[in-house]
């Protein structure tokens, strides 16, 4: 018989950060199956944080320890980029943020070798090697799991602002996609995406995961590939909505948001939970997902629609009090210029490409970003 599912109980606020990233050639700047090799010299070197393989050979995730707010996540990821760059160059690898590589063949992809990858590979077949996209997730401890669940339901009416904020796939398979975040569309071809239940509290989410275990649906929690999951075992919630941002400075300023909205919820009280959240949900996640910071989404508590990128701004201005530190709040500023401006990632990528008519040239442009702060391989 399987074990009951507990909750870990965690410090609330607490953050945490993955980061799943691009390993390219130096010569096209196309994918390369090099996450071995360059797991290899990271092994070898000291290096905070966790780093290891996904689940094809073109990808390397990231992931932070447990951090009390911005200047913590800043400083940590900031380490481990730098040391992985280092090892990097040694390959004469690049690595790149954004949620899609632009021109990449997911038939041309490797699985990496461990035995979840090639479950999955078995399962899903080739939706596996078109599962070579790249996200952030972001996960928020909870005290209990009443809270985690209390908390997901009030966060999923905010995901739009965290797919518009993060949107840097508008490119995929060589093809301008006409969405600001296509990866999302990868991730919804599995079966177990989509969204967690409406239960009330964490006894009900229990009944719903042992009935849908004793079901043979699944075996763990990672089998939901759900926008936001509880992450019992961390004691957290897991937003797993956003693309992973050109910048790592973004990276860190959405996940401050996370933080910042979850203790807003939680002091404040503004909302209860709805079940016209998860009626809204499917149709607002792709307006985000299309349309970017230019969407307008339909709010389920006023019932009427609403121009995205002015909903995020209010929201910012509302949450800003909860930053967690000078530096953090000045991070959410630039998240409120952002959207105000709608000028995101997907824009900006765009942009690149109206200048350089050249995919190439975009991740080139993009490496630049991750790995140094800009384009010629300057810090700033």
């Amino acid at each position: 018989m399987a074990p009951p599912l507990r909750f870990k109980t965690s410090e609330r606020y607490t953050l945490g950060v993955e980061l799943e990233l691009q390993v390219l050639n130096s010569r096209d700047f196309d994918l390369v199956g090099a996450a071995g090799d360059l797991l290899a010299l990271l092994e070898k070197v000291p290096h905070p944080g966790e780093i290891k393989p996904e689940i094809t050979e073109a990808m390397i995730e990231v992931s932070t320890g447990i951090q009390h707010g911005y200047a913590g996540v800043l400083t940590e990821l900031t380490a481990i980029r730098d040391v992985m760059v280092r090892q990097a160059q040694r390959l004469n690898l690049g690595v790149a943020g954004g949620g899609t590589h632009p021109f990449q063949q997911w038939q041309d992809q490797r699985i990496f070798s461990a035995p979840r990858y090639r479950y999955i590979h078995d399962l899903y077949g080739y939706l596996a090697k078109q599962f070579t996209v790249f996200g952030q997730h972001v996960h928020i401890g909870c005290d209990s799991g009443d809270a985690a669940v209390w908390l997901i339901h009030l966060f999923s009416r905010y995901i739009p602002h965290f797919i518009a904020l993060s949107a840097s796939s508008p490119f995929f398979q060589g093809a301008d996609t006409a969405f600001a975040s296509s990866r999302l569309n990868s991730v919804s071809a599995f079966p177990l995406a989509g969204h967690i239940p409406f239960v009330p509290d964490w006894a009900a989410f229990t009944e719903y995961f042992d009935h849908m275990r004793r079901l043979q649906v699944v075996e763990s929690m990672k089998d939901f590939y759900w926008d936001i999951r509880p992450k019992p075992e961390y004691g957290t919630i897991e937003v797993r909505v956003c693309d992973t941002p050109l910048t790592l400075e973004r990276s860190v300023a959405l996940a401050e948001y996370a933080r910042a909205l979850a203790r807003y919820l939680w002091e404040d009280r503004p909302l209860e939970p709805s079940a016209d959240v998860y009626r809204v949900y499917g149709y607002n996640r792709f307006l985000a997902c299309r349309f970017g910071l230019e969407a307008e989404v339909i709010d389920p508590y006023e019932r009427r629609k609403r121009l995205l990128s002015e909903e995020i701004a209010y929201t910012l201005g509302l949450v800003g009090p909860y930053a967690s530190d000078e530096a953090g709040a000045g991070a959410l500023e630039q998240l409120r210029e952002a959207a105000t401006t709608r000028r995101g990632d997907s824009v900006l990528l765009r942009e690149r490409m109206a200048q350089s008519k050249s995919l190439s040239d975009v991740v080139r442009w993009a490496a630049g970003l991750w790995m140094h702060g800009s384009a010629d391989g300057n810090s700033g």
